[in-house]
Protein backbone atom coordinates (compact mmCIF):
# COMPACT_ATOMS: atom_id res chain seq x y z
CA UNK A 1 0.00 0.00 0.00
CA UNK A 2 1.13 3.69 -0.87
CA UNK A 3 1.35 6.27 1.66
CA UNK A 4 -0.47 9.51 0.97
CA UNK A 5 2.36 11.21 2.87
CA UNK A 6 1.93 15.08 2.68
CA UNK A 7 2.10 18.42 4.32
CA UNK A 8 -1.17 20.33 4.30
CA UNK A 9 -0.45 24.05 4.14
CA UNK A 10 -3.66 26.37 5.74
CA UNK A 11 -3.50 29.69 4.02
CA UNK A 12 -6.24 30.89 6.26
CA UNK A 13 -4.28 30.28 9.12
CA UNK A 14 -1.08 31.53 8.06
CA UNK A 15 -3.42 35.25 7.47
CA UNK A 16 -4.66 34.85 10.60
CA UNK A 17 -1.04 34.58 12.17
CA UNK A 18 -0.23 38.17 10.14
CA UNK A 19 -3.33 39.71 11.57
CA UNK A 20 -2.11 38.67 15.57
CA UNK A 21 1.54 39.91 14.64
CA UNK A 22 0.03 43.40 13.71
CA UNK A 23 -1.88 43.35 16.76
CA UNK A 24 0.85 42.85 18.41
CA UNK A 25 2.46 46.10 16.44
CA UNK A 26 2.12 49.30 16.67
CA UNK A 27 2.24 51.79 13.60
CA UNK A 28 5.34 49.46 12.08
CA UNK A 29 5.77 47.88 8.54
CA UNK A 30 5.70 44.14 7.97
CA UNK A 31 8.59 42.78 6.11
CA UNK A 32 7.54 38.99 6.31
CA UNK A 33 10.31 36.87 6.31
CA UNK A 34 9.60 34.24 3.31
CA UNK A 35 12.89 32.60 2.87
CA UNK A 36 14.00 28.99 2.54
CA UNK A 37 10.92 28.25 0.95
CA UNK A 38 9.00 30.11 2.96
CA UNK A 39 10.60 27.90 6.03
CA UNK A 40 9.22 25.01 3.91
CA UNK A 41 5.88 25.87 3.00
CA UNK A 42 5.69 26.84 -0.15
CA UNK A 43 7.24 30.88 -1.35
CA UNK A 44 4.83 31.66 -3.88
CA UNK A 45 2.35 30.20 -2.36
CA UNK A 46 2.84 32.20 0.52
CA UNK A 47 3.51 35.48 -1.10
CA UNK A 48 0.06 35.21 -2.91
CA UNK A 49 -1.78 34.70 0.04
CA UNK A 50 0.21 37.58 1.95
CA UNK A 51 -1.42 40.34 0.15
CA UNK A 52 -1.21 42.94 2.62
CA UNK A 53 1.86 42.41 3.78
CA UNK A 54 4.46 45.53 3.20
CA UNK A 55 7.40 43.94 2.07
CA UNK A 56 8.85 40.00 1.58
CA UNK A 57 12.49 39.07 2.95
CA UNK A 58 14.40 36.58 1.45
CA UNK A 59 17.83 35.33 1.96
CA UNK A 60 18.90 35.11 -1.46
CA UNK A 61 18.76 37.05 -5.00
CA UNK A 62 17.78 33.37 -6.50
CA UNK A 63 14.77 33.50 -4.22
CA UNK A 64 13.70 36.98 -5.32
CA UNK A 65 14.06 36.30 -9.01
CA UNK A 66 11.44 33.31 -8.35
CA UNK A 67 9.11 35.65 -6.63
CA UNK A 68 9.54 38.65 -9.28
CA UNK A 69 9.00 35.58 -11.89
CA UNK A 70 5.50 34.58 -10.57
CA UNK A 71 4.74 38.76 -10.49
CA UNK A 72 5.15 39.37 -7.14
CA UNK A 73 5.62 43.39 -6.76
CA UNK A 74 5.77 44.38 -3.79
CA UNK A 75 9.56 45.00 -2.49
CA UNK A 76 11.33 42.49 -1.32
CA UNK A 77 14.46 42.57 0.61
CA UNK A 78 17.79 40.52 0.04
CA UNK A 79 18.72 39.96 3.46
CA UNK A 80 22.36 38.98 2.49
CA UNK A 81 22.64 41.44 -0.42
CA UNK A 82 24.33 40.58 -3.55
CA UNK A 83 27.78 38.47 -3.85
CA UNK A 84 29.14 39.92 -7.12
CA UNK A 85 28.68 42.39 -10.10
CA UNK A 86 26.13 40.14 -12.05
CA UNK A 87 23.85 39.99 -8.62
CA UNK A 88 23.75 43.11 -8.13
CA UNK A 89 22.87 44.02 -11.77
CA UNK A 90 19.75 41.27 -11.16
CA UNK A 91 19.14 43.63 -7.90
CA UNK A 92 18.75 46.79 -9.72
CA UNK A 93 16.94 45.27 -13.04
CA UNK A 94 14.33 43.59 -10.46
CA UNK A 95 13.95 46.47 -8.03
CA UNK A 96 15.14 44.61 -5.69
CA UNK A 97 16.22 46.05 -2.29
CA UNK A 98 19.35 44.92 -0.60
CA UNK A 99 20.91 44.62 2.83
CA UNK A 100 25.11 45.85 2.62
CA UNK A 101 27.17 44.38 5.47
CA UNK A 102 30.50 44.10 3.93
CA UNK A 103 32.93 46.36 2.43
CA UNK A 104 32.82 44.25 -0.51
CA UNK A 105 29.37 45.24 -1.38
CA UNK A 106 30.35 48.77 -0.70
CA UNK A 107 33.01 48.66 -3.87
CA UNK A 108 30.38 46.72 -6.03
CA UNK A 109 28.09 49.32 -5.34
CA UNK A 110 30.23 52.70 -6.18
CA UNK A 111 31.94 50.81 -9.43
CA UNK A 112 28.36 49.87 -10.90
CA UNK A 113 26.29 51.35 -13.56
CA UNK A 114 22.85 50.75 -12.92
CA UNK A 115 19.72 51.04 -14.38
CA UNK A 116 17.63 51.36 -11.55
CA UNK A 117 18.99 52.68 -8.10
CA UNK A 118 18.83 50.72 -5.04
CA UNK A 119 17.00 50.98 -1.70
CA UNK A 120 19.58 50.24 -0.09
CA UNK A 121 19.41 48.56 4.23
CA UNK A 122 23.11 49.06 6.02
CA UNK A 123 23.33 46.06 8.62
CA UNK A 124 24.89 47.10 11.85
CA UNK A 125 26.54 44.16 13.97
CA UNK A 126 25.06 45.13 17.15
CA UNK A 127 26.47 41.62 19.07
CA UNK A 128 25.70 38.71 16.99
CA UNK A 129 29.34 38.87 14.94
CA UNK A 130 27.64 37.29 12.03
CA UNK A 131 26.52 39.96 9.21
CA UNK A 132 27.17 43.42 9.48
CA UNK A 133 29.35 46.80 10.22
CA UNK A 134 30.88 47.05 13.20
CA UNK A 135 30.15 50.33 15.67
CA UNK A 136 33.34 51.94 14.56
CA UNK A 137 32.59 52.16 11.14
CA UNK A 138 28.73 52.49 10.95
CA UNK A 139 29.05 56.53 10.29
CA UNK A 140 31.66 56.40 7.87
CA UNK A 141 29.70 53.66 5.62
CA UNK A 142 26.40 55.32 5.98
CA UNK A 143 28.06 58.72 4.58
CA UNK A 144 29.67 57.07 1.53
CA UNK A 145 26.43 55.33 0.81
CA UNK A 146 24.71 58.70 1.06
CA UNK A 147 27.05 60.05 -1.73
CA UNK A 148 25.86 57.36 -4.28
CA UNK A 149 24.00 58.10 -7.08
CA UNK A 150 23.27 54.26 -7.38
CA UNK A 151 22.00 54.22 -3.96
CA UNK A 152 18.23 55.66 -2.60
CA UNK A 153 18.36 57.83 -0.15
CA UNK A 154 18.14 57.85 2.75
CA UNK A 155 20.06 54.51 3.28
CA UNK A 156 17.55 52.34 5.85
CA UNK A 157 19.45 51.03 9.39
CA UNK A 158 18.99 47.02 10.41
CA UNK A 159 20.18 44.82 13.12
CA UNK A 160 19.50 41.59 14.10
CA UNK A 161 18.65 40.35 17.81
CA UNK A 162 21.30 37.50 18.65
CA UNK A 163 19.24 35.83 21.77
CA UNK A 164 15.67 37.57 21.60
CA UNK A 165 13.94 34.35 21.78
CA UNK A 166 14.98 34.59 25.55
CA UNK A 167 12.71 37.20 27.09
CA UNK A 168 15.65 37.33 30.27
CA UNK A 169 18.64 38.08 28.11
CA UNK A 170 20.24 41.03 28.61
CA UNK A 171 22.18 40.90 25.55
CA UNK A 172 19.33 42.15 24.16
CA UNK A 173 18.78 45.29 25.61
CA UNK A 174 22.65 45.60 25.07
CA UNK A 175 22.20 45.63 21.23
CA UNK A 176 18.75 47.87 21.15
CA UNK A 177 21.01 50.63 23.16
CA UNK A 178 23.54 50.51 21.16
CA UNK A 179 22.06 50.03 17.53
CA UNK A 180 19.99 53.21 19.61
CA UNK A 181 23.15 54.75 19.53
CA UNK A 182 24.81 54.26 16.25
CA UNK A 183 21.71 55.76 14.34
CA UNK A 184 21.26 58.56 16.19
CA UNK A 185 20.99 61.46 13.79
CA UNK A 186 20.56 59.28 10.99
CA UNK A 187 17.44 59.87 9.30
CA UNK A 188 16.76 55.84 7.05
CA UNK A 189 13.93 53.79 8.28
CA UNK A 190 15.13 51.14 11.11
CA UNK A 191 14.33 47.48 11.43
CA UNK A 192 15.34 45.34 14.54
CA UNK A 193 12.75 42.52 15.50
CA UNK A 194 12.15 39.21 14.40
CA UNK A 195 9.06 37.32 15.90
CA UNK A 196 10.84 36.64 18.94
CA UNK A 197 11.66 40.38 19.06
CA UNK A 198 8.46 41.95 18.15
CA UNK A 199 6.50 39.03 20.91
CA UNK A 200 8.79 39.63 23.64
CA UNK A 201 10.82 43.36 23.25
CA UNK A 202 7.87 45.33 21.51
CA UNK A 203 9.61 48.98 23.12
CA UNK A 204 12.34 47.72 20.13
CA UNK A 205 9.88 47.97 17.23
CA UNK A 206 10.74 50.84 14.38
CA UNK A 207 9.70 52.01 11.58
CA UNK A 208 9.67 48.10 9.90
CA UNK A 209 9.08 44.43 11.79
CA UNK A 210 10.36 41.37 10.46
CA UNK A 211 8.36 38.65 11.79
CA UNK A 212 9.01 34.71 10.27
CA UNK A 213 8.59 31.61 12.79
CA UNK A 214 4.94 33.39 14.32
CA UNK A 215 3.67 33.49 10.83
CA UNK A 216 3.97 29.55 10.46
CA UNK A 217 1.94 29.12 13.87
CA UNK A 218 5.36 28.38 15.54
CA UNK A 219 6.67 30.03 18.99
CA UNK A 220 9.82 31.75 18.82
CA UNK A 221 10.28 31.00 22.89
CA UNK A 222 11.34 27.26 23.75
CA UNK A 223 9.03 25.93 26.46
CA UNK A 224 5.98 28.28 25.09
CA UNK A 225 2.83 27.00 23.16
CA UNK A 226 2.12 29.03 19.98
CA UNK A 227 -1.15 29.24 20.88
CA UNK A 228 -0.40 31.07 24.31
CA UNK A 229 0.04 33.86 21.85
CA UNK A 230 -3.24 32.82 19.56
CA UNK A 231 -0.92 31.82 16.77
CA UNK A 232 -2.29 28.36 14.04
CA UNK A 233 -0.07 26.15 13.17
CA UNK A 234 -0.06 26.52 9.23
CA UNK A 235 1.66 23.43 8.08
CA UNK A 236 0.70 19.72 9.18
CA UNK A 237 2.57 16.69 8.00
CA UNK A 238 0.53 13.95 7.56
CA UNK A 239 0.72 9.82 6.41
CA UNK A 240 -0.90 7.14 6.82
CA UNK A 241 -0.74 3.83 8.07
CA UNK A 242 1.31 0.85 5.75
CA UNK A 243 0.94 -1.48 8.09
CA UNK A 244 -0.02 -3.45 11.60
CA UNK A 245 2.11 -6.14 13.04
CA UNK A 246 1.54 -7.67 16.58
CA UNK A 247 5.24 -8.27 18.34
CA UNK A 248 5.72 -10.28 21.04
CA UNK A 249 7.11 -9.78 24.63
CA UNK A 250 10.86 -9.50 24.05
CA UNK A 251 11.26 -9.08 20.14
CA UNK A 252 12.69 -5.90 18.69
CA UNK A 253 11.86 -3.13 16.15
CA UNK A 254 13.96 -1.32 14.05
CA UNK A 255 17.35 -0.48 12.91
CA UNK A 256 19.63 -1.29 16.11
CA UNK A 257 17.16 -3.81 17.57
CA UNK A 258 16.74 -0.23 19.55
CA UNK A 259 12.90 -1.12 21.10
CA UNK A 260 12.53 -3.67 23.14
CA UNK A 261 8.95 -4.89 23.26
CA UNK A 262 8.05 -5.35 27.14
CA UNK A 263 4.56 -6.38 26.64
CA UNK A 264 2.94 -8.08 23.30
CA UNK A 265 2.36 -4.53 21.04
CA UNK A 266 0.97 -3.59 18.87
CA UNK A 267 2.79 -1.65 15.95
CA UNK A 268 1.84 0.44 13.35
CA UNK A 269 4.15 1.08 10.58
CA UNK A 270 3.87 4.74 9.59
CA UNK A 271 4.58 5.86 5.30
CA UNK A 272 7.00 8.49 6.69
CA UNK A 273 10.75 8.89 7.50
CA UNK A 274 13.62 10.66 7.00
CA UNK A 275 13.77 10.91 3.53
CA UNK A 276 10.57 13.45 4.18
CA UNK A 277 12.12 15.27 6.55
CA UNK A 278 10.83 13.83 10.05
CA UNK A 279 13.40 14.33 12.05
CA UNK A 280 15.93 10.88 12.05
CA UNK A 281 17.17 11.75 15.69
CA UNK A 282 13.26 11.97 16.90
CA UNK A 283 13.64 9.76 20.15
CA UNK A 284 11.23 6.82 21.59
CA UNK A 285 8.22 8.27 22.87
CA UNK A 286 8.06 11.32 20.44
CA UNK A 287 3.79 11.99 20.13
CA UNK A 288 2.14 10.63 16.90
CA UNK A 289 -1.74 11.36 16.57
CA UNK A 290 -3.15 8.55 14.63
CA UNK A 291 -7.21 9.18 14.21
CA UNK A 292 -6.83 11.94 16.58
CA UNK A 293 -5.37 9.66 19.05
CA UNK A 294 -1.98 10.06 20.85
CA UNK A 295 0.54 7.35 20.37
CA UNK A 296 4.39 7.24 20.60
CA UNK A 297 7.03 6.54 18.13
CA UNK A 298 9.04 3.50 18.77
CA UNK A 299 12.40 2.55 17.40
CA UNK A 300 14.37 4.52 14.99
CA UNK A 301 13.48 6.46 12.37
CA UNK A 302 13.84 4.70 8.56
CA UNK A 303 14.59 6.75 5.84
CA UNK A 304 10.60 5.94 4.56
CA UNK A 305 8.93 5.02 7.31
CA UNK A 306 8.40 4.94 11.60
CA UNK A 307 6.94 2.74 14.03
CA UNK A 308 4.45 3.60 16.37
CA UNK A 309 3.52 1.47 19.25
CA UNK A 310 -0.73 1.29 18.97
CA UNK A 311 -1.21 -0.69 21.98
CA UNK A 312 -4.66 -0.63 23.53
CA UNK A 313 -6.20 1.81 21.36
CA UNK A 314 -9.41 1.49 19.35
CA UNK A 315 -9.89 1.28 15.44
CA UNK A 316 -6.38 1.42 14.00
CA UNK A 317 -6.32 0.52 10.86
CA UNK A 318 -4.20 0.18 8.08
CA UNK A 319 -4.94 3.17 6.07
CA UNK A 320 -5.47 5.37 8.79
CA UNK A 321 -4.55 9.37 9.18
CA UNK A 322 -1.88 10.30 11.25
CA UNK A 323 -0.45 13.59 11.57
CA UNK A 324 3.06 14.11 12.81
CA UNK A 325 2.94 17.61 13.80
CA UNK A 326 0.55 20.72 13.15
CA UNK A 327 -3.00 20.26 13.57
CA UNK A 328 -3.80 18.55 17.02
CA UNK A 329 0.13 18.27 17.52
CA UNK A 330 2.39 20.96 18.17
CA UNK A 331 5.52 21.39 16.16
CA UNK A 332 7.41 22.58 19.23
CA UNK A 333 6.14 19.04 20.95
CA UNK A 334 8.71 17.30 17.91
CA UNK A 335 11.28 19.93 17.82
CA UNK A 336 11.88 19.24 21.96
CA UNK A 337 11.70 15.64 21.05
CA UNK A 338 14.20 15.73 18.52
CA UNK A 339 16.64 17.98 20.20
CA UNK A 340 16.68 20.68 17.41
CA UNK A 341 13.40 23.52 16.91
CA UNK A 342 10.43 24.17 15.01
CA UNK A 343 12.50 26.16 12.24
CA UNK A 344 14.81 22.80 11.59
CA UNK A 345 11.40 20.93 11.25
CA UNK A 346 9.33 22.68 8.81
CA UNK A 347 12.76 23.83 6.34
CA UNK A 348 13.17 20.07 6.32
CA UNK A 349 10.53 19.01 4.90
CA UNK A 350 11.77 17.56 1.47
CA UNK A 351 10.38 18.29 -1.99
CA UNK A 352 8.81 14.87 -2.12
CA UNK A 353 6.59 15.34 0.21
CA UNK A 354 3.69 17.31 -2.28
CA UNK A 355 2.42 20.90 -0.21
CA UNK A 356 -1.65 20.65 -0.05
CA UNK A 357 -3.03 24.00 0.08
CA UNK A 358 -5.87 25.10 1.74
CA UNK A 359 -7.99 28.13 1.64
CA UNK A 360 -7.68 30.53 -1.25
CA UNK A 361 -4.52 31.99 -2.55
CA UNK A 362 -5.43 35.87 -2.66
CA UNK A 363 -7.81 35.01 0.49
Amino acid sequence: MSSATGACINLNALRHNLAVARKAAFQAKFMVVIKANAYGHGMVNVAQALTDADAFAVARVDEAVVLRQANIKIPIVVLSGYADKSELTICSNLNLDVVIHCEAQVELLKAATLINPLTVWLKINTGMNRLGFNADDVLRVSASLGLLKNTCQPVKLMTHLACADDVNAEMTEQQIALFDELVSGLEGEQSIVNSAGLLGWSYAQRHWVRPGIMIYGASPFRNTAASDDELMPVMTLKSTVLSLRHVKKGQRVGYGATWLATKTSLIATVGIGYGDGYPRHAASGTPILINGQRASLVGRVSMDSITVDVSGYQNVNVGDDVILWGDGLPIEEIAEASETISYDLMCGVTDRVPRHYMGAING
